[in-house]
Formats: structure tokens, C-alpha cells, sequence
């Protein structure tokens, strides 16, 4: 008596066990596909790859410009590093033309050279009266007070400065006098 029982117990648990669990899984899997219109669904993953094309479209966009950026700053680089150096024949050039004119040979040359910087780029400044600025002007001594002057004034140029447009390759240096500081009769 015992054998039969034990075999009626054992048998319907696994019918059971195996009946409810595919009934389980079926229906959220047919649900869900049942509701879903196709026409929504195309117009879903249109959107969602209309998304995905202008983001990647703008991220290239952006990619194009740094890139343009980042040659135009590797070319300023360059030109400053090439010329540079340069400043100091140019203020050797210019000893020279102070002591006596350039003649024949050497004058071609410097000529040539400074038009070659020039075309470059780089420009000289710094005038005798130019009024001081810390930012293009190195001041190697102060010189007194001029009254001739209304704020602090380069008077001498010991050597010219060079910039490659806004941006300074060497300040000038300069000697400054500053403006009268008391009353003058």
C-alpha cells in the first residue's frame, strides 16, 4: 500500500511543476507583441535614428572645427618658433645700420630678410614718445620725470620689440620718464 501512494504523490508534482511554468511565460511574451502597431514602431525607430544622424552630425561639425582650431594654433606656433630667434640678427642689422649705411652685399641681405619676416608676419614696434605699456614694453631703468610728457613715456628704445599680430615675440625695452609728479611754476 505504501508503493501506490508513493506513486501518486511523486507523479502529479512534476505535472504541476511543468504545466504552470510555460503558461507563465507565454503570455507577457504574446502581450506585448499583440499591442504594438507597426506603424508606431517604424515611427519609433525612425525617431530614434533621426536622433542618433544629427547627433553624430553635430559632433562632426564640432570635431571639423577644432581640428581647424588646433591647425591654425599649430601654424602660429610654428611661425613664432621659427621667428623668434630671428629678432636677434634683426637687432644686429639694426647696430649695424646705426654705426654706418649697409652697403652692396650685406644690404641685399638684410633687405631680403626683412621682407621675408615681414611677409611672415612679424612686425616691430616701439617708438621714442610711445606711452609705456607693461604688456609690450620691458622697462630697463626709469630716467626721471620730462615735463614734456602728461603719463609714463618711453624716451629711449634700447631694442625694438616684435609681435606677430597680437601676440609678443619680444617686448620692447625701453627707458622711461614719468609725467611731473608736483606742481610746476
Amino acid at each position: 500500500m505504501t508503493d501506490p501512494s508513493y506513486d501518486e504523490q511523486v507523479v502529479p508534482e512534476p505535472e504541476e511543476q511543468e504545466t504552470p511554468a510555460p503558461q507563465a511565460e507565454e503570455p507577457p511574451v504574446d502581450e506585448p507583441a499583440e499591442e504594438v502597431d507597426p506603424l508606431t514602431a517604424a515611427q519609433q525607430a525612425l525617431s530614434e535614428r533621426t536622433d542618433d544622424l544629427q547627433r553624430l552630425q553635430a559632433e562632426f561639425v564640432n570635431y571639423k572645427r577644432r581640428v581647424e582650431r588646433d591647425r591654425e594654433l599649430i601654424k602660429q606656433n610654428a611661425t613664432y618658433a621659427a621667428l623668434a630667434p630671428i629678432t636677434e640678427v634683426l637687432d644686429t642689422i639694426d647696430r649695424a645700420r646705426e654705426h654706418a649705411p649697409l652697403e652692396d652685399g650685406f644690404k641685399a641681405v638684410a633687405e631680403q630678410l626683412e621682407r621675408t619676416v615681414t611677409t611672415a608676419g612679424l612686425t616691430k614696434y616701439g617708438e621714442p614718445g610711445d606711452a609705456f605699456d607693461p604688456s609690450l614694453h620691458e622697462a630697463l631703468s626709469h630716467i626721471g620725470e620730462d615735463p614734456e610728457v602728461e603719463v609714463t613715456t618711453c624716451k629711449v628704445i634700447a631694442k625694438a620689440g616684435y609681435r606677430i599680430g597680437d601676440r609678443v615675440v619680444r617686448a620692447a625695452q625701453v627707458l622711461v620718464v614719468d609725467p611731473p609728479s608736483g606742481p610746476t611754476a
